[in-house]
């Protein structure tokens, strides 16, 4: 069993990020700009943007964190966004979900310039991945591929079995794995809360990407031996033991399903810091012109 190990490859790309943008300095070229939208005080979402925020420092990149109140109008933030749209030095530009109730996420994603949505949630850029033409891929699922590529884990003819179906990470995944590419060229399932034979469908994948968003929902018995089990889930729970209260874990069992994988994400420090290093890679190939891609 091997650990797929997130904050090692997420390290790899945000040096050579750097080393790439000393050379756009050296050259007198323009810095990669991120702006970032954070609305409410929601402790997940703070703890997010400031890792951002902080990762963007790291490698050089310049970063504008907007705040605003709970209680912003829809039409008020849909004026930020315009007004990030027409700043011709912000090259990125992502607004940290969930958005309070009041407010349109859909609308306020369909207000981003998509050549400057490096969360890749635009219309725009989905309907262009799904066509597999270069765009902006979501930060998780291209955090993902480019993590199943630096180990050069050979998916090819592989079943993948995704466990939930969010625009956000499992019906991307279910795009990107079965495209003809590398990594890619899976047969795969898409399940959700309404699939009856989990279980049976979990036994027959090569791949489990578990994004459902239930601790510990993967269990050993779900699972076969040699599988690669990719857990895309970040989930609190009580423990007494620890300062803060609580501790994190993923989607998957950890415990009792890594001693039977081939290769295993841990939580943290799996697929979490892959989703800002996807996003700074996006962040950057927007500055320079370019769209994204398993390039």
């Amino acid at each position: 069993m091997q650990i797929l190990d997130g904050k090692l490859v997420s390290a790899a790309i945000k040096a050579q990020l750097a080393e790439q943008v000393t050379a756009l300095k050296a050259i007198g070229k323009k810095i990669p700009h991120l702006a970032a939208i954070l609305v409410g005080n929601n402790g997940a979402s703070e703890t997010y943007v400031a890792s951002k925020v902080k990762s963007c420092a790291e490698i050089g990149f310049n970063s504008t964190l907007l705040r605003f109140d709970e209680q912003i109008s829809e039409k008020h933030l849909l004026d930020q966004i315009t007004s990030l749209n027409e700043n011709a030095d912000i090259d990125g530009i992502l607004v940290q979900l969930p958005l309070p109730k009041h407010i349109n996420e859909e609308l306020v994603i369909n207000q981003i310039d998509p050549s400057k949505d490096v969360d890749g949630f635009h219309p725009m850029n989905v309907g262009k991945m799904v066509s597999g033409l270069p765009t902006y891929i979501p930060a998780t699922p291209y955090g993902i591929m480019l993590m199943l590529q630096h180990y050069n884990i050979d998916t090819k003819g592989k079943h993948a079995v995704i466990i939930g179906r969010s625009h956000i990470v499992g019906t991307p995944m279910s795009i990107l794995l079965s495209r003809n590419s590398n990594p890619g060229n899976c047969t795969v399932t898409l399940t959700h809360s309404h699939t009856k034979n989990l279980k049976e469908l979990c036994l027959q994948a090569d791949i489990i990407v578990a994004a459902i968003g239930k601790p510990n929902f993967v269990t050993a018995d779900m699972v076969k031996d040699g599988a690669i089990v990719i857990d895309v889930g970040i989930n609190r729970i009580a423990d007494s033991s620890k300062k803060s209260g609580f501790r994190l874990v993923g989607d998957v069992d950890f415990q009792a399903v890594a001693p039977k994988c081939s290769y295993i994400t841990p939580v943290p420090g799996g697929v979490g810091p892959m989703t800002i290093a996807a996003l700074l890679k996006n962040t950057y190939l927007a500055a320079i012109g370019q769209k994204g891609g398993m390039n």
